[in-house]
């Protein structure tokens, strides 16, 4: 195997020194994993022969940024074992197999805990580790849909509206796994003990609701889209067409700020009608044709500067040049591709951008080098080429 990778630099991040191993996949697992290396945890993902998992090219693969990569053929004699060496070295796996693959291919819990007991085991599925669909193939839209979260967004006329891969992947998926492994981490070195966490989709997804089970259960929410505050059935909190094609969010929910949405907006007879369900109608038909009177650009002009919480609804493309992201860095360009920074932000341990996507196999011999790895006997020494390291 040919590798020329860099290891990433040392002390950026709150989590510099942590050690991940990442078994290639797609969807949450690599994302979550792509977190933990923004913070600064040296990420080795261990990538497949034959490619990536996604069809694109892997330089252009952002949630391989900040990594390093080294291919292992699990299936291979040997496969399990250099897993194995690179688990007993590191403080968190995360595989996104379902249940019962890792162990038959002897990559597992117990098999990764008889040579690392302090070792953090983040498993990332969309039906969870038991069950009655644990064993069945999804993807994100089928996650979200049994929790009742995919039945909250869109119009009631319309059928439900898919949010990308956001909700479920992400929020419910990448999101709590990278809680639970942080929480599974900081309990083992504090008491000398791994343990595997169970990151779900339909758990965490379902767990993201916690508020609107409240106010459903208090009677403040109806159970059918675009009937309540924030699902689009209130009229002043969500979106409306410009003259041009384009679009403005409105989130004028407290009265200070729906008096100032109505001022900007000119409709000023229609102050009481914020806590006047029965207008509400009368109020949205009002609202729609005074936004179809201007193109996004002049509503954003007049909106610029107040508390009317009104905003353009800006593409992928557009929103790196907003005044405002722009100003705080929200994106960044690093090798040709505009793309989110790291998030959150530190005072003390900022995280950065250090690499690139990693390429599959490029980090072999650094790897084994910065870890401690021996070299395996099926080893070719004039294939493990670095870039001078």
């Amino acid at each position: 195997m040919t590798t020329a990778g860099t290891p990433p630099a040392p002390g950026t991040g709150p989590l510099s020194g942590v050690r991940v191993v990442e078994l290639a996949g797609i969807g949450p697992a690599p994302f979550a994993a792509m977190l933990l290396a923004d913070l600064g945890a040296d990420v080795v993902r261990v990538d497949r022969p034959g490619g990536a998992g996604l069809a694109i090219d892997p330089a252009s693969d952002v949630t391989n940024r900040n990594k390093r990569s080294t291919v292992v053929d699990l299936k291979a004699p040997d496969g399990a074992a250099r897993v194995l060496d690179l688990a007993e070295r590191a403080d968190i796996l995360v595989e996104g197999y379902r249940p019962g693959v890792a162990e038959r291919l002897g990559v597992g819990p117990r098999d990764c805990h008889a040579r690392n007991p302090r070792l953090v085991y983040g498993r990332m599925t969309g039906w969870g580790q038991d069950g009655p669909l644990a064993h069945r193939a999804g993807h994100d839209v089928a996650y979200i849909a049994l929790t009742g979260t995919l039945g909250l967004i869109g119009r009631p006329d319309e059928p439900p509206a898919v949010p990308a891969n956001l909700l479920g992947d992400y929020a419910g998926g990448s999101l709590y796994l990278v809680v639970g492994v942080l929480a599974a981490l900081h309990h083992a070195r504090a008491t000398g003990t791994g343990q595997v966490v169970d990151a779900a989709i339909v758990d965490g997804t379902a767990h993201l609701s916690a508020m609107i089970h409240g106010m459903l259960a208090a009677g403040a929410w109806q159970d059918r889209r675009a009937a309540n505050l924030l699902d689009g059935g209130c009229p002043y909190y969500g979106t409306y067409e410009t003259a041009d094609g384009g679009y403005m969010a409105v989130g004028a929910l407290e009265a200070k700020f729906y008096e100032e949405f109505l001022r900007l907006l000119g409709l000023c007879d229609l102050a009481s009608a914020h806590s006047d369900w029965s207008r509400w109608g009368e109020l949205r038909e009002r609202i729609t044709a005074a936004f179809k009177s201007r193109t996004r650009a002049e509503w954003t002009a007049v909106f610029d500067g107040s508390d009317a919480c009104v905003a353009p609804v800006l593409s992928l493309r557009e929103a790196p040049s907003h005044p405002h992201l722009a100003a705080r860095g929200t994106f960044t360009d690093h090798g040709g591709i505009t793309q989110p920074a790291p998030a959150p932000r530190f005072s003390a341990t900022p995280a950065t951008l250090r690499t690139g996507p990693a390429r599959p196999g490029a980090d072999t011999a650094a790897v084994l080098r910065d870890w401690g790895i021996p070299a395996h006997p099926t080893d070719d020494p004039d294939d493990l080429v670095t870039d001078g390291g």
